[in-house]
């Protein structure tokens, strides 16, 4: 029993240990970042990292994928700015905070799960909020975020979400402990031409290139 503990506990290690080198290879293409242009959002509740961006900039919206009717109260459609995440539809809707993660979970969505979501939440801009950090991207590179994003939905029947305000979608991809929530939102922020780094399956990993 102890060297099973052992060797769990050693590939648990190993897992975060080759993640933190990962996320600080950079990689991507290494364009520069304008001081002015259309400014986005990457937040990070602790778990799960997410994209916040404006519904409509740069001839891009999301009105033909993401729906009033979706939500538990309409009316926060409102809202001009959309939260974007991609995750694994277990572990997302039954962890929306720390509390709630049970090992059983992390390991089910950690062997790797086709069941996968977007979640998507209506909100005003974010500015100054904690866990929350900017990054100012030109017309072209949020383009480029965009066209990651939309790619991510796939068709399928909308759930609703946390609260009144989100709802979840069905995805594109596959879940497992090496293409994470994380991972997908740093793999988006790369394709923008945001710097960042080569693996990112931990929140850190993406925050700290902001």
């Amino acid at each position: 029993m102890c060297g099973l503990v052992g060797t769990v506990l050693l590939v648990v290690l190993g897992y975060f240990a080759a993640g933190l080198i990962g996320g600080a290879i950079p990689a991507g293409s290494g364009e520069m970042l304008p001081e002015q242009g259309i400014r986005i959002y990457v937040e990070d509740n602790g778990i799960h990292t997410g994209i916040v961006l404006p519904k409509h900039a740069a001839g891009q919206s999301f009105d033909d994928l993401v729906r009033a009717d979706d939500l538990a109260d309409p009316r926060y459609a409102g809202h001009g700015w959309l939260s974007i995440g991609w995750g694994e539809r277990g572990f997302y809707l039954g962890t929306p905070t720390w509390s709630d993660v049970k090992p059983a979970t992390i390991l089910a969505a950690a062997t790797g799960s086709d069941a996968v979501v977007m979640h998507v939440g209506h909100l005003p801009e974010p500015r100054g909020e904690p866990g929350v950090y900017p990054v100012t991207l030109s017309a072209d590179q949020y383009r480029r975020l965009v066209t990651f994003i939309r790619a991510s939905f796939a068709p399928g029947q909308s759930v609703q979400g946390y609260g009144p305000s989100d709802a979840f979608y069905v995805a594109r991809g596959r879940y497992s402990a090496v293409h994470t929530c994380n991972a997908w939102t740093g793999a988006a922020l790369r394709a923008a031409g945001v710097p960042m780094g080569a693996w990112t399956p931990f929140p850190v990993t993406v925050t700290t290139w902001l």
